[in-house]
């Protein structure tokens, strides 16, 4: 490969991902290689767990994977030093969760030019070890947990809001400004906000094939949506409406069990229509369940609910924790960071 002047440049954000890390580069660096060559840059946010040991002995004889340090240790800085410091034409980025089909480059680059558009990707399906990774995979699927946006849908392929991780042309992503530094989260679904808002078009391929590990416990499932939910708002008021109507919903569900509950003590027949509801809710939760586990396994049903539960209240709570920091108090994000920082 000419690693000089490669075609692709493949990027990847990671900090502390030493579980992870040999797997993600295992099936990145045997890529089948489009024509030109490509490199891989890894934007490390000053790992110190062994993480950035790894990644340098790994890359010891392969002149093609380069170690970017990424100071701030956040994703959206990691990934503009990789693009900043790349040398190909074409972008492909990539995730230290993740790991790739050997032909996930190419058909991501084959994709964008036949179909001439901004940006393309693959569905994130997904791949769990044991109980609960299965089961938040599982409902990761599910349209009743994440709105039924289609990089959720295995077999999806058109045009899209969103997609996963993404392949631009590097040109492209400096004519939009590249990711919007002040987000922790979200960044991916801003940066394609704005493609859109240009005249862009987004396109999911069910020939790009990619295998995403979710979150392993309830807790860090919760956290991750929390933050989701809450750099939201942001998004929503950098750009003065949001992408789809699908992402209010979770905040709706939240503000109306506790105003339900609130306006239920007033008097006993709201209190019954309130306790009503939320028994639909539970109702409608198993229903989905057992629907979504009969494409999965039948033994994870008793904890489905409660996965699915922790999706729509941690996005919802973050979403409503938006609303207080950045349209009430006009707050930077610092509280979120710095409430989690604590926990």
């Amino acid at each position: 490969m000419d690693t000089e002047t490669p075609e692709v440049s493949i990027i990847i954000p990671c900090r502390n991902e030493r579980q992870h890390i040999k797997a993600c580069l295992d099936s990145v660096l045997c890529q089948q290689a489009p024509t030109g060559g490509l490199e891989v840059l890894i934007a490390d946010g000053m790992s110190d767990d062994g993480t950035r040991e790894f990644i340098r002995e790994y890359a010891e004889g392969n002149e093609s994977l380069r170690l970017v340090d990424n100071p701030r240790q956040i994703t959206s800085t990691g990934l503009n030093a990789a693009i900043r410091a790349a040398r190909g034409k074409i972008i492909v980025r990539m995730d230290a969760h993740t790991e790739y089909a050997l032909d996930y480059v190419r058909q991501c680059v084959a994709v964008m030019k036949s179909k001439q558009v901004d940006n393309v990707g693959g569905a994130a399906r997904t791949k769990g070890d044991g109980y609960l990774q299965s089961a938040i995979g599982a409902a990761f699927h599910s349209p009743f947990s994440t709105g039924g946006a289609g990089f959720h849908q295995a077999d999806y392929e058109g045009e899209v809001d969103t997609v996963v991780y993404g392949c631009w042309y590097r040109q492209k992503l400096l004519e939009v400004g590249l990711f919007d530094e002040e987000l922790v989260r979200n960044q991916d679904d801003e940066l394609n906000f704005r493609i859109r808002n240009m005249g862009g078009r987004l396109w999911q391929s069910r020939s790009i094939h990619s295998w995403y590990r979710p979150r392993g416990s309830l807790k860090s499932l919760f956290r991750q949506y929390l933050q989701y939910g809450y750099w939201k708002v942001r998004v929503i008021q950098k750009h003065r409406r949001p992408a789809s109507v699908r992402q209010l919903i979770p905040v709706i569900f939240v503000l109306g069990v506790l105003l339900g509950w609130i306006v239920g003590q007033v008097h006993p027949t709201l209190k019954v229509t309130y306790w009503a509801t939320l028994a639909t809710y539970g109702i409608t939760s198993l229903a989905f369940s057992i629907r979504t586990l009969t494409f999965a396994q039948w033994r994870l049903l008793p904890i489905m609910p409660v996965v699915f539960f922790v999706y729509h209240l941690s996005y919802g709570l973050g979403f409503t924790w938006g609303i207080l920091d950045f349209l009430l108090l006009h707050r930077s994000g610092r509280s979120m960071m710095s409430g989690l920082s604590r926990s």
